[in-house]
């Protein structure tokens, strides 16, 4: 599975932006897609994630309310929705997905990743 993601930028502080990730290749085999973030000089950090067939979405507990996740099968593209931006959320943004079913907030349950795309929010 190859994934690109997109959608990066900078922002100003409260406004919002939608990141998108394409997946491409042997599809079929990601049950989970997610969207981490890392920030400089910091961890990789689990944002959201989203079941390929059902549609079930989770998003970490310090962001929901702000951000969100869905699909498009038809596109085989995820997005993250990003709301009420703050410069804490300056962060290269990666989506990921994994071949096993359930969620998963840890970094090395994912196999595939893609490329990052760059978060800047002023203040």
């Amino acid at each position: 599975v190859q994934l690109q993601a997109s959608g990066g930028g900078l922002v100003q502080a409260g406004g919002s932006l939608r990141l998108s990730c394409a997946a491409s290749g042997r599809t079929r085999s990601a049950t989970v897609m997610s969207w981490f973030r890392q920030a400089p000089g910091k961890e990789r950090e689990f944002v959201g994630a989203i079941s390929w067939s059902g549609g079930r979405t989770y998003v970490a507990e310090s962001l929901k309310g702000r951000f969100n996740v869905s699909r498009e099968n038809a596109k085989n593209t995820v997005y993250l929705h990003m709301n009420s931006l703050k410069p804490e959320d300056t962060a290269n943004y990666y989506c990921a997905a994994k071949n096993s079913y359930g969620f998963a907030t840890e970094a090395t349950r994912y196999f595939y990743w893609g490329q990052g795309t760059l978060v800047t929010v002023s203040s």
